[in-house]
């Protein structure tokens, strides 16, 4: 077999000038900002400013256990107004994040905004003149989907788009592991979860994988969703779902949670199959691998770094240098807004019981 196109570089990547990565500052710093964000931006040597939440009590011992964050602020009209502050990583929840990203446009910081961007279509529909307004002041919005930056997922992206596999037709996701704890988390309260919150890492990057690879946007999704057998009463949602998307080329895919998988070896496995080879690999919980078969001989990719933390530096490094060079960055708002499509799609077909849902731009 003939060597890889070119060893794919999945590491985050960061202005040159250390001074160009300072700057941060998290708006809702909660236990995904402590157990991820501060953690990726410390052992990246992200700069950060400072730090505010709500609640005081969540951010009460930030500063001790990460010395590197320079403060934790009063309020967030505090961090907006803060000369400091380039960067407003908005770490809260969906609801009402548009509103947040207003607010740091409208102080000229660039935004690092959580995922979901939004679950709601009327916030949705509002994100172009906020985008409108952004480009005016001349700051970036980006959307922190850091599972773009998963080591097998990211090679397997440089692969697609290198043309490693030809034209992707095809994309299959399968979820062996359990879930998280859901039951009784506020999660559980957001109807079809599964669809619109948990998988949306899964949609966003076969998304790009069929754009990729010349397969073209998702016109059409389906989804269907059920309680499964042992499903304790308590949990609201149901836990199984398939998600399958088409394209106007005839590319598809589908993504599959069964349940709460029992595994001793619990992972993500994935295939991209295309036009003149294969890709085949896992994510998470150890089992990430990712190897390339042409037909006739397969060859395992080499991978780096872990999807915890390194995806979470790679988003924020990834609207750095998007700042620093002048461009759009990879994970721009309005590219994630046509995931964020795709979910909303997924819930209305499952509401309908599993109807074709047409989309479009």
């Amino acid at each position: 077999m003939p060597d890889l196109p070119d060893a794919p570089d999945t590491a985050p990547r960061f202005p040159e000038d250390p001074a160009a990565r300072t700057g941060v500052a998290i708006l809702g710093c909660g236990s995904i900002a402590q157990s991820a964000h501060l953690p990726a931006y410390e052992q990246y040597g992200v700069g950060v400013a400072g730090v505010w939440s709500r609640s005081a009590a969540t951010t009460s011992g930030v500063r001790e256990r990460f010395p590197f964050v320079g403060r934790v602020y009063a309020s967030a009209e505090e961090l907006l107004a803060d000369p400091e502050v380039r960067y407003v990583d908005i770490a809260t929840g969906p609801d009402g994040r548009l509103a947040w990203i207003e607010a740091a446009v409208e102080a000229g910081k660039h935004v690092l905004a959580q995922k979901p961007l939004t679950l709601s279509a009327t916030d949705l529909a509002a994100l172009p003149t906020v985008l409108a307004r952004a480009a005016e002041l001349g700051v970036r919005v980006a959307v922190n989907h850091n599972g773009r930056w998963a080591p097998p997922w990211r090679a397997a992206t440089l692969l697609v788009r290198e043309g490693a596999i030809g034209a992707v037709v095809g994309v299959t996701h399968l979820h062996d592991k359990p879930l998280p704890p859901l039951a009784g988390t506020p999660f559980d309260e957001v109807p079809h979860m599964l669809l619109t919150d948990y998988l949306l890492h899964w949609v966003d990057i076969t998304r790009g994988w069929l754009g990729d690879g010349a397969a073209g946007p998702v016109v059409t999704v389906q989804a269907v969703d059920s309680r499964v057998p042992g499903q304790p009463d308590q949990a609201r949602n149901p836990w199984s779902a398939t998600l399958t998307m088409g394209t106007a080329s005839g590319a598809t895919a589908t993504v599959r949670i069964t349940g709460s998988n029992v595994a001793s070896a619990p992972g993500c496995p994935f295939w991209v199959h295309g036009t003149t080879g294969t890709l085949r690999g896992s994510v998470l919980l150890d089992s990430d691998r990712l190897e390339l078969d042409d037909g006739s001989a397969t060859r395992p990719v080499p991978l780096t770094g872990a999807w915890f933390v390194d995806g979470f530096a790679a988003a924020m490094g990834e609207l750095m240098c998007a700042v620093e060079e002048g461009r759009e960055p990879e994970n721009s708002a309005a590219d994630a807004a046509e995931s964020v499509r795709l979910v909303l799609a997924a819930r209305a077909s499952a509401e309908q019981g599993g109807l074709p849902v047409q989309v479009g731009r």
